[in-house]
């Protein structure tokens, strides 16, 4: 058996934290040593309402395990509620050290009947709750010294589109975007930022049960690998659920690339299709500034000295 993870004088913040993957995620990290900020706004599924019963009802089961946590009921869909949040972990425990930014709402509609109202909603709690929550946890994680861990949350919808979930998909991609930036940007400072897309059975998708292959206990032994200090892993995405753990990345395929003297027409690209889209030759750029490096090696490739 491997050693157990321990999280002993971690701080962690999770939002969404009073049930479904951030209620697991939770109970997980406070199982083994860290203490919790549980924030959750109590509302309903669309973000309306409001109650500290669900945050409350989470930190009574993380001391019922001998473990310390801290109730907070901040919207994430405001600058000011992000750094109320993140500021409740610095007043009662000091530090923060994981920031998992896990709140979500649902206001589907397909995209010609989508009312801008519920595009907003859905942004601010989703995407912009990203900024207004991670951008202080950085900078505390920035100015301790220690490092750090940032999960944000995206989706299999995000990732991979459903339909009548525009408002919903772009958020969800928007937070891959991020994380990659982020991933970047915290480098320097040993802060590690990834995403997960969680498969699990949750108010938001019609149900929550605490067992069964879409119990959200299935989604947290990954996301707390990911945030224990000794893991070094960061900018990636990553599915789990049902007891399956994946990667999912953008590739880049290989191309066609035409002699750069020569003046391509849509012609020319209707003919090299099947070269264009074909997938067997991809490679995974790091970053965008070497995203035109499979150009470079296809130009050295055709010059007349190799």
């Amino acid at each position: 058996m491997p050693e157990q993870l321990d999280f002993t004088g971690q701080v962690a913040v999770i939002t969404g934290a009073g049930g479904g993957v951030g209620r697991a995620y939770a109970l997980d990290l406070a199982r083994r040593g860290a203490k919790i900020v549980v924030n959750d706004l109590g509302g309903a599924t669309d973000g309306t309402g409001g109650s500290d019963a669900m945050a409350n009802r989470v930190c009574e089961e993380i001391r019922a395990l001998d473990a310390e946590a801290v109730p907070n009921t901040d919207s994430v869909a405001t600058p000011e509620g992000g750094a109320a949040i993140v500021q409740t972990a610095l007043d009662r425990f000091g530090r923060i050290d994981i920031l998992i930014s896990n709140a979500g709402i649902l206001r589907d509609k397909t995209f010609a009947k989508l009312e801008w109202t519920n595009l907003d909603a859905v942004l601010d709690v989703h995407l912009r709750a990203a900024f207004y929550v991670g951008q202080p946890a950085f900078r505390a994680m920035k100015e301790a010294g220690n490092g750090g861990k940032i999960m944000l949350t995206t989706s299999a919808s995000g990732l991979f589109g459903n339909f009548g979930q525009s408002n919903y998909t772009a958020a969800k991609l928007g937070l891959v975007g991020l994380m990659r930036t982020l991933s970047l940007e915290g480098a320097r400072n040993n802060i590690q930022v990834n995403a997960v897309a969680p498969v699990a059975s949750t108010r938001l998708t019609g149900g929550e049960t605490d067992s069964g292959p879409r119990a959200p206990s299935r989604v947290s032994p990954l996301v707390t690998a990911l945030c224990h200090p000794s893991c070094t892993i960061s900018g990636e995405t990553f599915m789990a659920g049902d007891n399956w753990y994946t990667r999912v990345f953008v590739g880049q395929a290989e191309g066609w690339a035409a002699d750069e003297n020569l003046a391509v027409t849509a012609e020319d690209i209707a003919d090299h299709w099947d070269t264009i889209r074909d997938p067997s030759k991809f490679t995974e750029p790091p970053h965008a500034l070497v995203s035109m490096a499979t150009l470079e090696r296809l130009r050295d490739a055709e010059s007349p000295s190799n």
